[in-house]
């Protein structure tokens, strides 16, 4: 088993048949379905599994299987915005989008779900550095998503302090006082607990 949601291995699956429909790739022709082939991809990026040993596992030879990481490696990477697009400014009124001026540098605001565990289950688009983590998590639907498995199913989402106020069930570290007095010590365990999740 593979710890990755099926959803990307169909994913995966679905850009290899569509790039093996545009190199004219007869069906039947090939050892792997798109979606095993997809598979071989999955775990050779999870596990860095030794390309003979998962290739053993597959039934297909060593160079089949590089080959096919290879070719599974290319599909995603033609997914990537091009590196001209990607530094190209995105000119504000009065200031660069991808500038942050918390972290006085340009970059990239990039929100992500993850399980327990630390898998991540959903990742946004780049949005502009600029922007708030709350904003950037109010937009597509992300807080919104989080609030109902916390009112219907007990399931709260922990987040970090920049989620301040992003609704029911959003735990957040509680902040330090304006006037600089410590927090009381419930407080500080409640931090340490919610951060050490």
């Amino acid at each position: 088993m593979i710890d990755v949601p099926r959803e990307l291995v169909q994913y995966l699956g679905r850009l290899l048949a569509a790039e093996r429909r545009t190199r004219g790739t007869r069906r039947d022709t090939r050892a792997l379905t798109c979606f095993y082939q997809a598979l071989l991809v999955l775990i050779w990026f999870r596990k860095a599994e030794d390309l003979t040993l998962l290739g053993a596992g597959f039934g297909v030879s060593r160079a089949t299987a590089y080959r096919y990481r290879d070719e599974g490696v290319a599909v995603l990477a033609a997914q990537a915005t091009d590196l001209h697009t990607a530094l190209k400014p995105v000119q504000g009124e009065t200031i660069d989008a991808r500038y942050s001026g918390k972290h006085r540098d340009f970059g990239a605001n990039i929100q992500a779900v993850m399980r327990p565990h630390g898998l991540p289950i959903w990742t946004s688009a780049a949005m502009p550095g600029h922007l708030h983590d709350t904003n950037c998590a109010r937009e597509p639907g992300v807080t919104a998503a989080l609030n109902w498995p916390a009112a219907e199913l007990d399931l709260p989402a922990l987040a970090d302090s920049g989620y301040e106020s992003a609704g029911h069930g959003i735990k957040t570290p509680i902040k330090q006082p304006a006037d600089g007095k410590p927090l009381a010590i419930d407080n500080r365990a409640h931090n340490r607990l919610l951060r050490g999740l």
